[in-house]
């Protein structure tokens, strides 16, 4: 399932029952991090930005965590995005299921 999220991210839900979150507005871990107006996203047809902070929870709530206590991962590229998104849609398969490239 994609969710859109007030044009600063995005969540995907995976068959494995976990869901990933990017976001990159104010307040978020990325280079907006500073931005006083949180309407600042809506308030133009695109909000871009070179990072992004990434977050993860299974069917159940439980966040991932990413070894330091911290359950909110920021500043990542768009390749470290993608990365943690193909690692948790994979949580839980064996690796003759790994997601197949397109």
């Amino acid at each position: 399932m994609f969710s859109a999220v007030d044009n600063k991210g995005f969540t995907l839900s995976f068959t494995n029952g976990w869901t990933v979150s990017v976001q990159w507005g104010p307040g978020n871990y990325c280079e907006h991090r500073s931005v006083s107006d949180f309407e600042a996203p809506s308030l133009v047809s695109t909000w871009e930005s070179t990072t992004a902070e990434v977050a993860a929870w299974d069917k159940d709530k439980a966040w991932h965590n990413f070894g330091d206590g911290d359950e909110v991962k920021g500043w990542m590229t768009s390749i470290e995005v993608l990365e943690f998104i193909n690692m948790i849609a994979n949580k839980g398969r064996g690796s003759r299921h790994l997601l197949k490239k397109c």
